[in-house]
């Protein structure tokens, strides 16, 4: 799947999503955000896919909102209904496959707040990274209030987004908010073998029901009892299925394991808690 500003590319159950504006650092457009959104959602329903990485072309991640046609992005006038603060939907945290952030480069504004929603992130040592909103004269955005709140605490999330200063690699791993920090010419590598073991060693099911435990623990508040018991309930769904007879005979065998659950056609909701 092709298009000017996202590239999707499928291969051994790993999707890469480029964002393809590399002449303008992959600077944020609308047609961008719906496409990325797109090609969210069809991955997401695809077997074939397995784990999703997001990088972006050239030396940038997104350099954040284009301002390159000489008109504001936020030049939206007040009450607009067309308008939404969160245009990546679903967000990457709302899949049932991996979601990878491969930050290659700069990330800003909106470049960042996209990749917060990813579950895992990798960012160049040398790169920018911030949550700059404030500094342009609107609010951070992509639920960014909540994210980054989620991923490196309460602190945290004053000091950048308050501050809308910008940080380094390193200081990104230091806060938390991203998982490890690389020469910028190893990060899609790195992200990259860690998503070829994902698509060949997990099991589909397993990450999925995995990740929305794991998302809707945040999302919704869940006590630890309640987390125990959905946890219980759901591997209910998994011990002695084809996936759990497989995984174990291939550990025992020393071979790749060939999972069989498909997670577009067998997915049902995760129960209620209590």
């Amino acid at each position: 799947m092709l298009s000017a500003d996202v590239i999707v590319e499928v291969d051994a159950g790993v999707a890469v999503l480029t964002l393809n504006r590399p002449e303008q650092l992959n600077a944020y457009t609308a047609e961008m955000g719906a496409l990325l959104s797109r090609a969210y959602a069809e991955c997401d329903r695809d077997d074939d896919v397995r784990v999703i990485v997001v990088t972006g072309a050239g030396r940038a991640f997104c350099a954040g909102a284009d301002f390159s046609s000489g008109a504001s992005p936020f030049d939206a006038p007040a009450g607009d209904g067309a308008f939404s603060a969160s245009p990546i939907d679903p967000a990457a945290f709302e899949l049932r496959k991996p979601v990878l952030a491969a930050l290659n480069g700069h990330a800003i504004g909106i470049g960042l707040t996209i990749a917060l929603q990813a579950d895992v992130r990798v960012v160049a040592d040398d790169a920018k990274y911030g949550v700059v909103q404030v500094r342009r004269g609107v609010i951070p955005d992509c639920m960014a209030h909540w994210t980054l709140a989620r991923l490196a605490g309460l602190g945290v999330a004053a000091d950048l987004l308050l501050t809308g200063r910008t940080f380094d690699g390193a200081e990104a791993v230091a806060l938390g908010v991203a998982n490890r920090s690389l020469p910028a010419d190893r990060v899609l590598d790195h992200v990259m073998q860690m998503a070829r073991d994902i698509a060949a060693n997990v099991a589909p099911m397993s990450a999925a029901l995995c990740k929305r435990l794991l998302w809707d623990t945040a999302i919704n508040g869940y006590p630890p009892r309640e987390v125990a018991s959905l946890e219980t309930q759901l591997h209910h769904r998994v011990l002695g299925g084809a996936d759990a007879r497989e995984g174990v005979a291939a550990f025992v065998e020393r071979r790749p394991p060939r999972f069989t659950a498909r997670v577009a056609r067998d997915w049902t909701a995760l129960p209620e808690p209590g």
